[in-house]
């Protein structure tokens, strides 16, 4: 972990909830955690069980907090508490007021945002333009431009999974359209590209980094195609974005140096000379960004308390 350090109002709960599941932390006002719990989302039950789970899982770490912080998937407006877009990957989420709801819930103000911008918060502790890409199931990412979060309209702003990509063509992304970079750089995108070109069956993108291991030249091809996209795609909006800093998390970097180097490879090459000292970086705050990133949330978006109104900070 950096040696980089939060200023939270008091000991916080941090939570990050995912379609499969929520992690819980209670973080220090320095950032450290100091406790952690997790526990299944119940994705298929309806919001009502998710904040349920989500109150659960704040109580399993809390020991005097003074508010919690939400990292939550989908797109969420962190002014009124609620979540304005989601895949069915959690079943009814689109329009669940989060904030409102688990304050009134647990009675400790709440602030709440997308998970993948809320990772990206503590990043500007060491830079003031920040691009932040997490690749996993999909491609998220964050944008940070001389030191604020942006969050666009309707709170859409870092949707990086959905720029075009050449490699992408023709193939349709999970949110409906063709050509976008998701489609080709994410987990399921990788494997979906592995199978369509060894015609071999793959269970997930374990099993391709498996077999890349293992010397199949198609599972290693499959990988660097997918990562080589992602990094020419990082390098063009960091050269449109003049950043001082790029960080790339999630799960599928965890493969390692055979998505790794062409990531890197591919990213350095678009650079601007400007900016060729810049390279890809992770998480300041390694697994535990997402957590600690959404207890920073306390200190920086509206608070929703217990039977007030959206975004009362009062």
């Amino acid at each position: 972990m950096s040696t980089s350090r939060l200023s939270l109002q008091g000991p916080v709960v941090g939570l990050d909830m995912g379609g499969t599941k929520i992690d819980a932390a209670l973080v220090a006002p320095d950032g450290a955690p100091l406790a952690r719990a997790t526990r299944p989302t119940p994705a298929q039950e309806g919001p009502a069980a998710v904040l349920d789970a989500l109150a659960a899982a704040f109580a399993a770490v809390n020991t005097g907090a003074v508010a919690i912080g939400v990292a939550a998937a989908g797109v969420v407006d962190s002014v009124s508490g609620t979540v304005t877009g989601a895949t069915d990957a959690v079943r009814g989420w689109k329009g669940t007021p989060l904030g409102p709801e688990l304050a009134r819930r647990t009675g400790l103000p709440v602030a709440c945002d997308n998970d993948v911008r809320a990772a990206a918060g503590p990043e500007l502790s060491v830079g003031d333009s920040v691009l932040y890409a997490a690749i996993g199931t999909g491609v998220g990412g964050a944008i940070a431009v001389d030191g604020r979060l942006l969050h666009g309209a309707g709170g859409l702003a870092g949707h990086l999974g959905h720029l075009a990509a050449t490699e992408a063509t023709g193939l349709r992304c999970p949110c409906g359209a063709t050509g976008h970079l998701e489609a080709v750089a994410s987990g399921p995108g990788i494997t979906a590209l592995y199978v369509r070109e060894s015609g071999r069956s793959a269970e997930s993108l374990q099993t391709v980094a498996a077999r890349a291991v293992e010397g199949d030249a198609a599972a290693d091809q499959a990988i660097a195609t997918g990562a080589g996209a992602l990094g020419r795609t990082l390098g063009g909006l960091a050269n449109a974005l003049g950043c001082d800093r790029v960080v790339v998390g999630g799960g599928v970097p965890r493969i390692g140096p055979r998505y790794r180097t062409p990531l890197n490879a591919e990213f350095a090459a678009t650079l601007l000379p400007g900016l060729q000292h810049l390279r890809p970086s992770a998480p300041l705050f390694g697994d535990d960004a997402a957590v600690v990133g959404a207890a920073a949330l306390t200190s920086s978006a509206p608070l929703h308390r217990p039977g007030g109104t959206p975004g009362d900070t009062g």
